[in-house]
């Protein structure tokens, strides 16, 4: 956590991960200008928020402003998929779309990481962030990782597209059954939110729409339990 107008503007001039910054309603100064152009263009999460939840946080002179900082350095889907090819490896990319939950971000990105999952993705808002919580879900596994945090799911799976990979969406609606289909070559899994699932743009985008088969009165799997399933099949077929 880091406040003060000028450590912020600091941090982020020196490419600091920032997760997102709370902003005091009201506040005006020359600094506070300086950081809105600062923050142009930056893909970072800004709350306004009233002084007395900054006080809460923490009783220091903030003058404003916090911001959190992330505890991995995020990466770039571009920067990250020509080095795989160039490995001679097909990339198998994890996706998250809506998913909120700490606890379930860490327990899938251990999953990723035990199956040679080459980098989980998430966007840069609406969405988990690497926390302290998330790191301990995943026993260090946020670690090892490499999490892209990414403008939204949509363009990334155009990017992804384009860039060689099938897009396997995951939904309890849908018509076929997730051993049905291939997992070889270069593929991006999508798993979405428990509430809300994945959005009907990124539905559209997928190849294939699958489903885990369900017998129970539930009828609802924990998303972190539905990512292991996925991702065990497909490494049981990559290998």
């Amino acid at each position: 956590m880091i406040f003060g107008l000028h450590a912020v503007i600091e941090a982020i001039q020196s490419g600091k991960a920032i997760d997102k910054i709370l902003l005091k309603k009201d506040l005006q100064s020359e600094l506070s200008r300086e950081l809105s152009e600062l923050l142009r263009g930056r893909f970072i999460p800004i709350q306004r928020v009233p002084q007395e939840r900054l006080d809460r946080i923490t009783r220091k002179n903030h003058q404003g402003i916090i911001a959190f900082v992330s505890a991995v350095d995020y990466q770039h889907l571009e920067d990250l998929i020509p080095s795989i090819y160039e490995q001679g490896k097909d990339p198998f990319i994890v996706l998250l779309d809506g998913v909120t939950d700490v606890r379930n971000f860490g327990a899938i990105a251990r999953t990723c990481e035990c199956a040679g999952v080459n980098a989980i993705a998430i966007p840069s808002t609406g969405s988990v962030s690497v926390t302290a919580d998330a790191m301990k879900t995943s026993s260090g596994a946020l670690n090892h990782l490499p999490v892209c945090k990414e403008r939204t799911i949509h363009g990334t799976l155009c990017f992804l597209r384009q860039s060689g990979l099938r897009v396997i969406a995951a939904s309890e609606k849908a018509a076929e059954p997730y051993t049905a289909i291939s997992y070889e070559g270069p593929i991006a899994l999508v798993l979405g939110g428990e509430d809300t699932g994945i959005s009907m743009d990124n539905l559209r985008i997928a190849d294939h729409i699958v489903r885990i088969p369900q017998h129970g009165v539930i009828k609802s799997l924990n998303v972190s339990a539905a990512a292991a399933v996925l991702i065990y099949e497909a490494l049981r077929q990559r290998n």
